[in-house]
């Protein structure tokens, strides 16, 4: 649907008047720059030469260097656990400490790791880094999520999660290239040199972080009001209208204070399953899930893998091609979300992808192993790629808009850890299919992602409602019991 959404936003509906909290908003996207940049890389590592004579083996009947199906899929999935074990905790260390403070934790424990992956030559300390790692990417991507979400004005939200799967985005692009620059070294610096990408984006993050405020959202419902509203007003420009700034701040005051009336007490753990925060809880999990149920995880991380078993030639560079063609797609949904309903371009975007997994699946079973089917696999690959990263972020903002202020935390986290948990059970199995030591499936495994993608078009055509523009007090009225409504206006 495309055309104006009425809304309570009491802000100038423009870009200009919120440069300010767009910029610390950018910033605050870096985290997930740092996800892109470890798919890209390590997926790299699998076909690397200076990589797997450290950690793979020399293949007599191939004469070339070849990796364990095992051990590829610890060190990929290992890294996605660690991700689900940090996106689950993080309700609780929101909870207490903020969202800043879960920020710079994951700079210390992606600073710990990536020190560790670049020293050892030990499997056993690899997979305890990867791990670690994961939990530090866990915290960076589902803390930065919940603060943009509170920090960014409504009609501007699908804007900044835009700019965040940009940040994505340029994270694989840079890896592949770096990939693609040291693959052919026959020494360990082939993979500790991409590696050292690791320090750069979180460094920046952490040195900037002393200057951007808290959440305000969060320190209203720590019970801080004057910290809250002092925080809202270094998010917003200094020569904003008052009128303007007060209206936004006592509508965030008067709904959070509404949220924690109704909380007070309760473990919150318990309240998300509970009443109308059952509905919101389910539809914020799943749209989350999203991310795991297309296919992209196992596209991400085996792409270059997956184009060199294929026989596809210059797989290193046609992965720096596809990588080129996810930042386009999100470049491109970046100029229409301010005009067309999410709904609309979920929809677009899992059909699309859908349908891009079932051609390159066709196309193999027609013609396997020749250059015409890996030339469509390519393409088909490509075309996923961009309507994925077109629609990614989306549903990234769409699992953070529907919980409410007091439970964003414990929602947000449990639907990221589930979607890493999809994640890792997607990068786990996707080697028994594509590898030609197990199943040898090739591009045929698309065939069990097209009927996924279908699944989610169907629950997103049924179940998911529209939020554009809407402020998160407004999503969360739209979610309220009439009776309740009518009490909190006879109050007002």
């Amino acid at each position: 649907m495309v055309g104006a959404v009425v809304s309570a936003n009491p802000l100038q509906l423009d870009v200009r008047s919120h440069i300010k909290c767009l910029a610390i908003c950018c910033v605050i996207t870096i985290s997930s720059f740092q996800y892109g940049l470890d798919y890209a890389l390590v997926g790299g590592f699998m076909a690397m030469p200076g990589f797997l004579q450290v950690f793979g083996y020399y293949n007599e009947s191939t004469k070339a260097w070849a990796i364990d199906p095992t051990v590829q899929q610890l060190i990929s999935s290992l890294m996605t656990i660690g991700t689900f074990v940090g996106s689950l905790s993080v309700g609780a260390f929101s909870s207490k400490f903020g969202r800043r403070h879960g920020l710079w934790s994951a700079a210390i424990l992606n600073f710990i790791s990536t020190a560790v992956m670049i020293g050892t030559t030990n499997l056993g300390a690899l997979y305890f880094a990867r791990f670690v790692l994961g939990i530090s990417v866990g915290w960076f991507l589902t803390f930065a999520q919940v603060y943009i979400s509170e920090a960014a004005p409504a009609h501007l939200r699908g804007v900044v999660f835009a700019v965040y799967q940009c940040q994505l985005s340029i994270g694989s692009i840079v890896g592949a290239s770096i990939d693609y620059g040291t693959h052919l070294m026959l020494s360990k610096q082939a993979y500790q040199i991409p590696l050292a990408m690791f320090f750069v984006a979180p460094g920046i993050q952490t040195i900037a972080l002393f200057f951007f405020p808290e959440s305000p959202r969060w320190l209203m419902t720590q019970g801080n009001e004057a910290a809250a509203e002092s925080s809202l007003r270094r998010l917003r420009n200094m020569n904003i209208d008052e009128a303007e700034f007060q209206a936004e701040f006592n509508e965030i005051k008067t709904s959070t204070a509404q949220q924690i009336d109704y909380h007070r007490g309760k473990h919150l753990w318990i309240e998300m399953w509970k009443g109308v925060n059952l509905r919101r809880s389910l539809l914020s999990i799943s749209v989350i899930c999203f991310h795991c149920a297309n296919g992209s995880s196992w596209v991400n991380i085996y792409g270059v893998y997956f184009l060199t078993v294929a026989g596809v030639k210059e797989a290193f560079a046609f992965s720096t091609m596809i990588t080129c063609m996810g930042l386009l797609g999100v470049l491109a949904s970046s100029f229409v979300v301010r005009h067309i309903d999410r709904r609309v371009i979920l929809l677009v975007g899992v059909g699309a992808c859908g349908l891009c997994q079932l051609a390159f699946a066709v196309a193999w079973t027609a013609a396997p192993g020749t250059a015409v089917a890996g030339k469509v696999v390519v393409a088909f690959i490509s075309l996923f790629t961009f309507f994925y990263t077109a629609y990614a972020p989306y549903a990234w903002l769409l699992g953070g808009e529907l919980p409410d202020n007091h439970l964003r935390a414990h929602t947000y986290g449990l639907g990221t850890a589930l979607n890493f948990l999809g994640n890792w059970l997607g990068v786990f199995t996707a080697p028994y299919f594509i590898n030609p030591a197990s199943l040898g499936w090739s591009a045929k495994y698309g065939y069990i992602w097209f009927g996924s993608n279908m699944v989610v078009f169907i629950f997103t055509w049924i179940f998911v409602p529209e939020t554009r523009d809407r402020t998160l007090e407004e999503i969360n009225e739209m979610f309220l019991p009439e009776k309740d409504i009518e009490s909190e206006k006879e109050k007002n």
